[in-house]
């Protein structure tokens, strides 16, 4: 009888179930902020002796640090209070979007510790030019880390369109077609640090990073299932379920800014007519409100500013907007149920003007009766759910996950 049962790998040996259990204990430590030996033994199930061996070891490796003592109220020695060492390994975050470029360095705790962002046009521009700006960008955050005697093991790219193998198979706001990114960027970026050892380059979809931040960093309260859209240029979207990323087989899930909500709609950059970024996203907003639509951050903070004063065709613009939202999120609560749907980017200044609207279409036409209106699963994003601080904590969550490997890299 054929067996259809995935092969068992070999098993564990003395050193693999060390690293693991390296790794079990780093997490826990970071995940609490700070922990004693005996808080982190009780949480983890592993003995204080064994606890104790790993924790020597992970001080020796910097990937820990001690700070003063705490005490319980009960007899015995106070505790040595551990936290995640401030230098040491750190990620790298690049989201490259169409009107800016933004980096993030993290440390192992999360911690943003430096972020650069440089406002420029980059649509029309070549690849390979926007590519080299955002090189110049990381390198120049790279020495502000290595000055906080940082050392970041990684580099992930953020890129808006359709991110598979490296490349940038489509991202119709820039005008990309097939550029192969990752390799791109990282000769341009070694170029530029000559005499440090190359980083490794990864890539992925901006919302699925930005979605990522969010649930790792945002207030979420507990929430693991959730439909993330940034607002941008165009609309990103990403779908979190019990806490990972839903990627789909090709990894192109998410594109929820080339649904079609009106199919006689306006021609879209995607070859397309009538998808939802022609109605929602940052240039159909500032347009529809009378806004130089090529005004990017300038043009969104006029667009706020308008709102608030009560302008009757940017309220109406926005308003009408939050409506073709919620028809395209309805469909996708309706397939996916999701906990929450957490709108980012230029919609989190938007909320009040949009979610009225949004919040109605959820209402009628989503079947399960879960969203009433202001049932509060239509929300906006916290500020640290940003695409940039995702991909450096993508990279961060690699050494957390194998902590001896980021140490025989260095080694090597």
């Amino acid at each position: 009888m054929t067996s259809h049962l995935t092969p068992l790998g070999p098993k564990a040996d003395k050193d693999t179930v060390r690293r693991h259990n390296l790794s079990l204990v780093l997490r826990a430590v970071r995940e609490q902020g700070e922990a004693t030996r005996a808080g982190v033994a009780a949480r983890v199930g592993l003995t204080r002796a064994a606890v104790s061996s790993l924790v020597e070891q992970l001080l020796e490796s910097g990937f820990l640090a001690e700070s003063g003592k705490t005490f319980s109220g009960q007899a015995g020695r106070p505790g040595t209070v551990l936290k995640p060492a401030r230098t040491g390994a750190a990620g790298v975050g690049v989201e490259i979007n169409v009107d800016y470029v933004s980096v993030c360095v993290v440390d192992l705790s999360g911690t943003g510790r430096v972020r650069l962002t440089e406002h420029t046009d980059n649509r029309g521009a070549p690849p390979a030019g926007v590519l080299a700006r955002a090189a110049r960008v990381a390198a120049r955050a790279l020495e502000s880390a290595r000055e906080q005697e940082l050392r970041p093991v990684g580099v992930q790219l953020a890129l808006p369109g359709l991110v598979s193998g490296g490349t940038v198979r489509q991202a119709p706001n820039l005008g990309w077609n097939r550029v192969a990114a990752e390799g791109v960027f990282a000769q341009a970026l070694s170029a530029l640090r000559p005499d440090s050892r190359p980083l490794p380059v990864s890539s992925d979809n901006e919302a699925n990073l930005a979605a990522l931040a969010e649930l790792w960093f945002g207030g979420l309260g507990g929430v693991r299932s959730f439909l993330y859209l940034t607002g941008e240029i165009g609309v990103g979207g990403a779908l979190v379920l019990d806490g990972e990323l839903l990627r789909g087989a090709h990894g192109f899930a998410g594109e929820i800014g080339h649904v079609v909500v009106d199919p006689a709609g306006p021609e879209c950059r995607c070859g397309s007519r009538g998808c939802l970024e022609q109605y929602a996203g940052q240039s159909a907003l500032l347009w529809a409100a009378g806004i130089d639509e090529g005004a990017g951050a300038s043009g969104v903070a006029e667009l706020e500013r308008r709102a608030r004063s009560g302008d009757e065709r940017t309220v109406a613009a926005i308003r009408d907007a939050g409506v073709m939202l919620g028809r395209a999120l309805s469909g996708a609560v309706n397939l996916f149920d999701p906990d929450a749907v957490v709108l980012g980017g230029i919609y989190r200044g938007l909320m009040p003007w949009l979610s009225p609207g949004a919040d109605r279409e959820l209402t009628g036409r989503v079947v399960s009766g879960l969203w009433p209106h202001g049932s509060g699963r239509l929300r906006a994003s916290s500020v640290a759910g940003d695409a940039a601080r995702g991909a450096a904590a993508l990279i961060v969550q690699e050494v957390l996950a194998d902590p001896v490997a980021y140490t025989e890299q260095r080694a090597g």
